[in-house]
């Protein structure tokens, strides 16, 4: 199967999919033969993405606004409702969405912000995925792609809350993986895409020059790659790509 049409004739859907990693993931799989479901906060930047993705003659795609920080399973059930009633099932889903929160020691951590970082970053990821799992089951080999961090590996001072989410998105990948591998054909993977130029790498290091670091379109084959019935068989994996291209 060429690399154009890896993903030809399935249904994904990208969290996070306006900016950075996310944006140029859902714009490579829609050239690998996708249809994206993109899902962000505000319309407006997922409009660009939109169009990014029309102009390179992909599949029209979908467009679902959802503010992650406040996803009741109400909402993401919402989503499910709307994928079901449009597609039927799911093929892919890739949790990117990601919200940094603050540098800052512990001792000084402010709670509120601890909360919305968690929510984004672990418990949206939990429950959507939890809502979603009837479509992902509904498709004969669906693949689901967590975002890592090195931090979520090994803390690092100073990471706070966002180093904390990491740490459980790992472990939320090798529960679902270990669960649904014998009684599903839906495989659950960790990526820890490294250092990439995003806005918020920018935010982390403002002193880094953007020009060190790759850039976003540089990992997309990847998570092409697992997303495609090539990587079936593959799951609970945690996949460090800090030093790939």
């Amino acid at each position: 199967m060429s690399v154009e049409k890896a993903l030809a004739e399935r249904v994904i859907l990208i969290t996070g999919a306006s900016r950075g990693i996310g944006r140029a993931v859902a714009i490579a799989s829609a050239e690998a033969g996708a249809t994206v479901v993109l899902l962000g906060r505000e319309e407006a930047t997922l409009g660009a993405t939109y169009d990014a993705i029309v102009a390179t003659g992909g599949a029209m795609p979908a467009i679902i606004t959802l503010d992650l920080s406040v996803a009741h399973p109400e909402l993401c059930q919402s989503v499910a409702e709307q994928i079901q009633a449009t597609f039927g099932r799911l093929d892919g889903l890739v949790h990117n969405a990601a919200d940094l929160g603050d540098i800052t020691p512990m001792e000084m951590y402010d709670p509120d912000t601890f909360d919305r970082v968690m929510s984004i970053n672990l418990r949206a990821p939990f429950v959507l995925t939890q809502v979603l799992l009837p479509l992902l089951k509904a498709s004969p080999d669906a693949s689901v792609i967590m975002t890592g961090s090195s931090v979520g590996r090994k803390a690092r001072a100073f990471w706070g809350a966002y180093a904390l989410s990491k740490f459980g998105i790992e472990g939320l990948t090798q529960l679902f993986a270990d669960e649904l591998k014998n009684t599903s054909n839906v495989r659950v993977n960790c990526v820890n895409p490294g250092a990439t130029r995003t806005s918020m790498r920018a935010s982390a290091y403002p002193g880094e020059n953007p020009e060190s670091v790759k850039t976003p379109e540089s990992i997309t084959h990847h998570y092409v790659h697992l997303l495609s019935e090539a990587a079936r068989g593959i799951t609970g994996q945690s996949i460090d790509l800090t030093a790939k291209s």
